[in-house]
């Protein structure tokens, strides 16, 4: 199975990327928020890669971080959603809203994304909730973008390019912070479900916070009422 790939841009279209990996040229399907991220043609990039098979069809999705890559694989797991929709539900709200969305139960940002009505929305926060925290904690360890900081040249070119993979984007703060605020909340003894809708609302409420700033405010919204 094809789980990475890294070459040179040679052309980006609607939903789609064409990487020529040592020669040999891959189409990739990417969300619209990743083929904005990519660089243009000639340049150097890399993907992590999930490879669709059917009967007629294989088809290669690709993903910046693993995080994005496990979200994709989940959300294909819920009944009416497919590929097409599980890459517009990233494409809106990435790896870490999706994950975000569905610890809040909040059905109507997950319907945001185009084609994905309410019932799917539903659907979805109802089958995946349970298993949001454990995807959220992994945020730190799989929020790395899979572009490598080292120079890439194509082989067997017509004419070399001489192309360098700009240093990659630290993973998201926002990602790392809450996957840091969730475990240590586990750890003092809430359930991941309820620790990791507090993370989220904390998140909502302030979106600058570090880890010790969700933590704290986790802890207030998790105190009992009355």
């Amino acid at each position: 199975m094809i789980g990475k790939l890294s070459g040179v841009v040679d052309w980006k279209g609607e939903g789609q990327v064409l990487l020529d990996v040592r020669g040999v040229g891959y189409v990739v399907h990417v969300s619209d928020r990743t083929l904005a991220a990519l660089p243009g043609p000639g340049e150097a990039a890399a993907l992590y890669t999930d490879l669709l098979v059917r009967e007629d069809l294989l088809q290669l999705f690709g993903f910046p971080t693993l995080l994005d890559r496990e979200w994709h694989r989940l959300l294909m797991t819920v009944q009416g959603v497919g590929a097409k929709a599980s890459m517009a539900i990233l494409g809106v709200l990435g790896a870490e809203g999706v994950g975000r969305a569905i610890a809040l139960g909040d059905a109507r940002a997950i319907q945001a994304a185009p084609g994905i009505g309410p019932k799917i929305a539903q659907r979805v926060v109802l089958e995946l909730k349970a298993k949001a925290p454990t995807v959220m904690a992994m945020a730190g360890r799989m929020g790395a973008p899979a572009l490598a900081d080292a120079p890439v040249e194509p082989a067997a070119a017509p004419a070399p390019r001489r192309t360098r993979a700009a240093p990659p984007p630290a993973p998201p703060p926002r990602a790392v912070h809450a996957a840091d605020a969730l475990s240590a909340l586990v750890n003092l003894g809430y359930g991941q479900g309820e620790a990791a809708a507090a993370v989220a609302q904390a998140g909502d409420d302030l979106p600058e916070a570090d880890t010790a700033g969700l933590i704290r405010a986790a802890l207030k919204l998790l105190q009992p009422k009355g």
